[in-house]
């Protein structure tokens, strides 16, 4: 239904200023990380900003995160994920390219 989506969204953003662990956000609104990471996209494309620096910082090594960032920021056509998965390779996991054009969107995007 549209209110608890609508609620559920409120809550992700609401988790994400207090800078919660995304997997624990995931576990304690009972999703999917995958789940997750479509509604924080939705967020994004919607126009709000989410700042999951703090998480990315977390789990993340700098040098691959900015990989992935300077990808996004200087090589890219697209946003799409399929095409970043493919031009950045195997080297790189699709969660942790969504994570970080989240991040890009967020910053730049939006």
């Amino acid at each position: 239904t549209v209110a608890s989506k609508s609620k559920l969204k409120v809550s992700i953003i609401q988790k994400v200023d207090r800078k919660l662990d995304l997997e624990d956000v995931a576990d304690g609104l009972g999703i999917e990380f995958d789940e997750l990471l479509d509604e924080m996209e939705a967020i994004v494309y919607s126009g709000t900003k989410l700042d999951i620096t703090y998480y990315l910082e977390d789990v993340m090594d700098e040098d691959y995160m900015l990989d992935i960032y300077d990808y996004f920021h200087d090589e890219s056509e697209t946003d799409r994920l399929s095409v970043a998965v493919k031009v950045l390779g195997p080297d790189y996991e699709e969660k942790d390219i969504r994570l970080v054009r989240i991040k890009f969107l967020s910053e730049l995007a939006n």
